[in-house]
């Protein structure tokens, strides 16, 4: 048998250790976990920049005549309009009642009052969401 050199034989286990390989590898990583960073803070500012409508249900109520009066507020871009999409549910859960609001004008927060027409009775009023309607088109 031969002497070994430093704990192993040369060339058996591969290339020698002299940092080459691991150091490719490292910046690769580096290279690629950038790029991923990049990706998802590029995701989030696009997604952040691109709501411009927003609004909430400040309160609702039934009507006799079996509607339902709902009281929205719309924040929005000064002379941009918006669409929002209001929602009744029944005790169920069942959706009873919805309609898509337009929501224009020259101000920055916009309070205005929705009547919605219901299928059955109202026991919940919710806002699904705000969109930033198409330009052209009101």
């Amino acid at each position: 048998m031969t002497a070994v050199r430093d704990g192993l034989p040369e060339g058996r286990y591969g290339r020698s250790s002299n940092g080459r390989n691991d150091r490719g590898l490292k910046i690769l990583g580096g290279v690629l976990g950038a790029v991923l960073l990049g990706v998802v803070v590029w995701s989030g500012v696009s997604y952040i920049g691109g709501e411009k409508v927003s609004g909430r249900v400040i309160t609702w109520e039934g009507v006799p005549d079996g509607t339902v009066k709902v009281h929205l507020e719309v924040v929005k871009d000064r002379d941009a309009t918006g669409v929002c999409t209001l929602r009744l549910l029944s005790k169920d859960k069942a959706e009873v009642g919805r309609k898509d609001v337009t929501v224009g004008g020259r101000g920055e927060q916009i309070d205005t009052e929705v009547t919605l027409r219901t299928t059955g009775k109202a026991t919940a009023a919710e806002l699904v969401g705000c969109t930033s309607a198409p330009s052209g088109g009101h």
